[in-house]
């Protein structure tokens, strides 16, 4: 006599767990464990609390994100560019849906990126935007949702210039 087989209810699959996750990983980069990203995210603070050094840290940003070469950048050279034309808005009052834990993320980005000397000095031939790239990779992927959701207001309400 055959038995049916049934489905035992209470078992459940086991789920990997996050450790050595993409997420964790991101986190032990070098560059992101710096005094220098710790100096930009102490930068942006003091930044979002000054409009006028938020314009002159974009104005910078701007500059800088035109001289960079974009290799280092890969797939994220589309997000610094959404990031600039975010705190743009921002600053200039068109666009406030930012969180305020995603607008401090991105503004210390930027000021990592304008940070001649942060982990690896930009001088350094090719190597010198790598740091740079790690970090805006690791703010974009933060801050996915927020930028894509820019993005979609920037196509609809017809803003999309710096």
């Amino acid at each position: 006599m055959k038995q049916a087989k049934t489905k035992s209810r209470g078992r459940t699959k086991a789920r990997p767990t996050h450790k050595g996750s993409e997420r964790d990983t991101q986190y032990s980069k070098p560059a992101l464990r710096s005094e220098a990203f710790v100096r930009a995210l102490t930068d942006a603070k003091a930044c979002l609390k000054n409009p006028e050094d938020l314009r002159a840290l974009f104005n910078e940003a701007a500059k800088k994100a035109a001289a960079v070469p974009k290799e280092p950048f890969k797939e994220c050279w589309p997000y610094l560019q959404t990031m600039l034309r975010l705190i743009r808005a921002q600053q200039r009052g068109e666009y406030n849906q930012v969180p305020s834990d995603a607008l401090l993320w991105i503004v210390a980005a930027l000021s990592y990126l304008v940070d001649p000397f942060d982990l690896i000095p930009d001088k350094t031939p090719f190597l010198g935007f790598v740091d740079d790239a790690t970090v805006v990779e690791f703010v974009t992927d933060k801050n996915r949702q927020t930028l894509d959701d820019f993005m979609i207001w920037e196509t609809t309400s017809g803003s999309a210039a710096l």
